[in-house]
């Protein structure tokens, strides 16, 4: 898979070597994370918004009601920058300066365009659907009617983007090499809990195989 150019905005001005624009880095990153935050500035003030999202390809889709603020706002080809972030371990220096947090993360630049056909907007919402389980739009009901009509989704090409990744132990100083502490990384992940059916579920309902062993990893 072919490495994206860097531009202006995808730069880095400090720590290169933790920045890549390779594409199948990128895709993990994106299909693993489950939200992102969407950055714009509407008015001359910035806003900023966590929200659910998918990919599809290289275009990347969020979606809301139409008569969101985020939506009326962007959805005319407002700059955007797009943020996912995969938190892996918090990293424990032997000084305060060398704390620090491993993660994998993507930005990307781009403005939205507005889906508009029906059939694809019913596929964008079936794999946003998916994404928080896979196989789930097989079991659900599919949007009426009326809620496609309430329903904007958003496409942003996968085009102008970066990856950054920081990994491995603590990076102190030669001075620091005998401070009494412990140091290391303490690492995280995401662990699903056992499935919490709802109290007026329908009887009979057998928990679905895409909930047993459930991961984020792809």
């Amino acid at each position: 898979m072919p490495k994206l150019t860097p531009t202006t905005r995808t730069t880095p001005t400090r720590l290169p070597k933790r920045v890549d624009y390779d594409l199948e880095l990128i895709y993990e990153i994106l299909d693993e994370g489950l939200y992102c935050n969407v950055a714009y500035v509407q008015d001359g003030l910035p806003f900023m918004l966590p929200t659910g999202y998918c990919r599809i390809g290289a275009t990347l889709y969020i979606h809301g009601s139409v008569g969101s603020h985020m939506i009326r706002s962007i959805e005319h080809g407002a700059d955007l920058c797009i943020s996912v972030t995969l938190v892996d371990g918090i990293v424990l220096a032997r000084s305060a300066f060398h704390h620090s947090i491993n993660y994998r993360s993507v930005i990307m630049f781009g403005k939205p365009f507005l889906v508009e056909n029906e059939a694809e907007k019913m596929n964008v919402l079936a794999q946003f659907t998916n994404h928080f389980a896979d196989g789930r739009w097989d079991d659900v009901r599919h949007p009426d009617d009326a809620e496609l009509r309430r329903t904007a989704v958003l496409g942003i090409r996968i085009e102008e983007v970066s990856a950054k990744v920081r990994s491995g132990p603590p990076k102190d100083e030669e001075s620091d090499d005998n401070w009494p502490c412990w140091s290391g990384v303490l690492p995280l992940q995401y662990t699903a809990g056992a499935p919490q059916e709802r109290e007026d579920a329908v009887p009979g309902m057998v928990l679905p195989d895409y909930l047993k062993n459930y991961s984020r990893k792809k």
